[in-house]
């Protein structure tokens, strides 16, 4: 049956009453993946140059606040860790290129995408942790903390700015999407001394973070986190690589970005059972 057939059909359902249609949406169904259940991840660390000693997560977050005014947030997270690193093994640390980090304020050159912090954070598990499947789980565990974790919640020794932002879900990886979302909730401008203190403070949430998912990994007792969101799972059941359409790759939260229409919400499952692959 082709698409327009199949729409002909889902809309003679919906016509003949409520009754059938939620009956046949729910018999048709797409069947989603099961939740991925938390597991301990098994690493060892080779002897190469890159050696790792475990930091506080509080002191790295500290440093991370202190950092940002001298280059924004993918800096001072990277900053933060590799400074300490450099006073406990010197090189390679101390003359790492910490700089070219500084192209990740504001979402990657201003742009918006993704959180400098957070890309920081990456960037150092892809330099301390050599396994790349590590590195994913890692990083998928990080960027889900973040989707959903209620922040800022760093407090600082000293406020650069004496300001205590209130706490929002960020719901997205991606800098314009976290504070623009931040900014509906409390009412400050993009532009504001509040949304900049605040943007500082989660570059130290997300330095004590990774801080501790490194400490975790280079003692073998890390263990990864539901890599589940069920926004997401919906929509790849369909768009997914496993699913009839085939045209979407992510791993990220959907509906940040994408809202389901009411006509995709009442026919997506019966137009996808019935389609042609």
């Amino acid at each position: 049956m082709n698409r327009r057939n199949a729409m002909k059909a889902a809309a003679g359902i919906f016509a003949g009453g409520g009754a059938g249609l939620l009956a046949l949406s729910y018999g048709f169904s797409t069947q989603e993946k099961p939740a991925e259940e938390p597991r301990k991840l098994d690493y060892s660390h080779p002897e190469d140059n890159w050696s790792y000693a475990p930091l506080d997560p509080e002191v790295t977050a500290q440093l991370a606040y202190d950092s940002y005014s001298e280059g924004s947030c993918m800096y001072a997270t990277v900053k933060s860790v590799v400074s300490q690193l450099a006073q406990t093994f010197g090189e390679p640390y101390a003359s790492f290129p910490i700089h070219m980090f500084k192209y990740g304020h504001g979402g990657i050159g201003g742009y918006g995408s993704t959180c400098g912090a957070i890309n920081g954070a990456a960037a150092l598990t892809g330099l301390l942790v050599a396994e790349k499947s590590v590195q994913d789980l890692m990083i998928t565990d990080l960027f889900r903390w973040y989707e959903n974790q209620p922040f800022p919640a760093f407090k600082p020794s000293k406020p650069v700015f004496d300001f205590v932002p209130d706490a929002s879900v960020s719901n997205s990886v991606l800098c314009h999407a976290s504070t623009t979302n931040w900014c509906k909730a409390t009412g400050f401008k993009v532009s504001s001394a509040e949304r900049k203190e605040r943007c500082r403070r989660i570059t130290a949430d997300v330095a004590g973070k990774i801080t501790t998912s490194l400490n975790e990994i280079m003692t073998n007792v890390y263990v990864t986190g539901m890599h589940t969101d069920d926004a997401a799972e919906t929509c790849m059941a369909c768009h997914g690589n496993e699913g009839k359409i085939k045209n979407t790759s992510v791993g990220m939260s959907c509906n940040s970005c994408h809202s389901e229409s009411l006509g995709h919400r009442v026919f997506s499952d019966i137009h996808y059972k019935i389609m042609k692959e």
